[in-house]
């Protein structure tokens, strides 16, 4: 047998196996088959409770619902991660996943904090008919309730100089 690098995938303990001997897929260790599928299953089951769980806990929601969502959303990053892993086989692909997710996450978070200032600022521009069949603000946001107070509007979303909301022609 020629001597092999350690960087060879051939390399003894990076999982090649030359006789094919292992499970249908050839894939590391552990369980095999469908084994490690349903324990993958159990613990998605699982992190769905916690998900319904901590999303239902009306202690959570009216004291902490910033907690709520952060765990809620912490939950929801590991079920994906679970199944991008195991179900979508991205655990036994080679290297050149790393060449295209990472660049693509890191545009993808790029764009959203690009679009984070035009969330924030976009009521600032509203026209006059815009205004009129804008949604109503939501009472907690200062800052749309400030835009409003700027262009003229009371809190129901009137005009002050029309005093009527002119009926939406839908």
């Amino acid at each position: 047998m020629a001597d092999l690098a350690p960087t060879d995938p051939r390399y003894p303990g990076h999982g090649y196996d030359p006789l094919g001997h292992g499970d249908e897929h050839g894939h590391g260790h552990g369980p095999s088959g469908v084994g490690k599928y349903v324990i993958v299953f159990l613990v998605l089951l699982g992190l769905t409770a916690v998900s319904y769980l901590v999303g239902n806990s009306q202690t959570l929601r009216e004291k902490s619902p910033g907690v709520m969502w952060a765990a809620m959303m912490a939950v929801s990053c590991a079920k994906a991660m679970l199944v991008i892993l195991f179900f979508m086989h991205m655990l036994w692909e080679a290297n050149w996943k790393y060449v295209l997710t990472i660049p693509a996450s890191m545009m993808s978070i790029f764009l959203l904090l690009m679009l984070i200032p035009d969330v924030g600022r976009r009521v600032d521009r509203y026209s006059e008919e815009r205004w009129l069949y804008a949604a109503q603000p939501d009472s907690n946001s200062h800052a749309v309730a400030k835009a409003a107070e700027q262009h003229g509007h009371d809190k129901a979303g009137k005009s002050d100089a029309a005093g009527e909301q002119p009926a939406a022609s839908h």
